[in-house]
């Protein structure tokens, strides 16, 4: 008799993944999801789904003018099911269903959360739910009478729109006309007020659901808070701080003072997965492309919306470092061991985000015989989940377009859930070959 061999939490997450971005192609395709009633080739809509799915932002069509409506919406629901979670989203409907979440589901759960038990997971869950819930229409009515009042009554949808497509650190906007496409939120450059509450609303989305959690439960009491949320909290204060100052005293020293603050906060903050731009990135001297790469490879943190490597392996990575450095046996972070597994994660994932991020480029430039670093800016915001760019995703070919789709969907999966999934199954044999010593460095 044969047994029925179930799905691992790792394969649940990615086939469901993929279900969602499949499914969200389809609907693009149909005449109804485009503005001028025509059928999208599968190809564009592939792109734009997992684009939307994998909450990266990239785009072949100006969001605003070329989808309808219906397209919007249904870019939108895959944004907020790409940013909260497969997984999340179908706990959902259990706990509005009333249905028994099962232990299964449950380790489900806590995999797609990141969370370090199962215990009280679906609790989490709910709390989730809510806060998303109640951050995104605070965010959309406090946009709204800007928006109403440039765009008119359209301004409603456009508020709920930005405020769910920040969150989720997509970076799909609603900006372009059919005379000035691609706009992202360049007009708002000099708008202390929305610059403010995207930066806000990407922010929260990026530092993780734990993370608010801890936030709720200790408020103000920081020495209480878990390792992962002080990891978290003070590498992405780092991230958000050094960066800014350097665009202040660089790419932006000619601006007047209030748009130089706002344009250096933003771009630092923007990208960390989110990809709304107000400043030009092509116009970007080198080194500032640089500085930009990485931040994007960095990304959000770990249980967030954001993609990347996450703020945590950045955090583990160098303090492993300093471990080596000083002689020390066990890297320590906030008087706290970490385990030598943890770091044995990061720097694979460090490795897979590196050999990913320059063979996609490689592959870019030789197919459409684009600049390497504009190729490898292309890769960096694809692979991090940004939606960044230096304005030539509309004019890519397939084969680069299914370079970008290959690492939109990895850089949101995950890599290892990727490797995890692939290999999945009984336990290998523990036996430990003889240990040699080489020499490294």
């Amino acid at each position: 008799m044969a047994v029925k061999k179930r799905l691992s939490t790792f394969q649940t997450i990615l086939l469901g993944f993929a279900a969602l971005v499949l499914l969200g192609a389809l609907l693009l395709m149909l005449p109804i999801s485009s503005a001028e009633g025509v059928v999208t080739p599968f190809d564009e809509a592939f792109f734009t789904a997992t684009s939307a799915g994998c909450v990266t932002g990239l785009v072949v069509h100006d969001t605003a003018t070329y989808w309808s409506y219906f397209g919007q919406a249904v870019i939108l629901i895959l944004i907020q099911i790409g940013g909260l979670g497969v997984v999340t989203m179908a706990a959902m409907f259990s706990l509005l269903s009333g249905k028994k979440i099962s232990l299964m589901q449950r380790s489900t759960m806590q995999e797609a959360l990141s969370a370090h038990q199962v215990g009280g997971i679906v609790k989490l869950t709910r709390f989730i739910l809510i806060a998303t819930g109640a951050i995104e229409v605070t965010g959309a009515l406090l946009m709204m009478p800007s928006f109403i009042s440039r765009f008119g009554p359209r301004g409603i949808w456009m508020a709920f729109f930005h405020s769910i497509s920040a969150f989720c650190n997509a970076g799909f906007d609603l900006m372009g006309t059919p005379d000035s496409k691609y706009q992202s939120l360049t007009s708002f450059a000099s708008d202390p007020y929305i610059n403010i509450i995207v930066m806000l609303l990407i922010t929260i989305g990026g530092i993780g659901f734990l993370t608010w959690n801890d936030m709720r439960t200790y408020k103000f009491k920081f020495a209480k808070y878990s390792l992962q949320s002080k990891i978290v909290l003070v590498t992405s204060a780092c991230l958000v701080v050094i960066p800014a100052i350097y665009f202040f005293f660089t790419e932006y020293a000619a601006e007047p003072m209030g748009r130089r603050i706002l344009l250096s906060l933003f771009q630092t903050v923007t990208t960390r997965t989110a990809g709304f731009n107000t400043g030009d990135f092509g116009a970007m001297r080198g080194a500032s492309l640089g500085l930009v790469m990485a931040l994007m490879l960095v990304g959000g943190s770990t249980g967030s919306t954001a993609g990347g490597m996450k703020t945590t392996t950045l955090a583990v990575l160098i303090a492993n470092v300093f471990s080596v450095f000083s002689r020390k046996e066990d890297t320590q972070l906030f008087g706290r061991r970490i385990d030598s597994g943890i770091v044995r994660n990061a720097a694979t994932i460090l490795m897979m985000y590196i050999t990913l991020f320059f063979t996609g480029a490689v592959v870019i430039s030789l197919a459409d015989g684009i600049p390497f670093v504009k190729a490898l800016f292309e890769t960096a915001s694809a692979v991090g989940t940004v939606g960044l760019t230096v304005g030539i995703t509309p004019e890519l070919g397939l084969i680069s377009r299914a370079v970008l789709v290959v690492l939109m969907f990895l850089g949101r999966v995950g890599g290892l859930t990727i490797i995890f999934s692939a290999f999945s199954g009984p336990a290998r044999n523990l036996s430990k070959p003889p240990l040699e010593k080489i020499t490294v460095g």
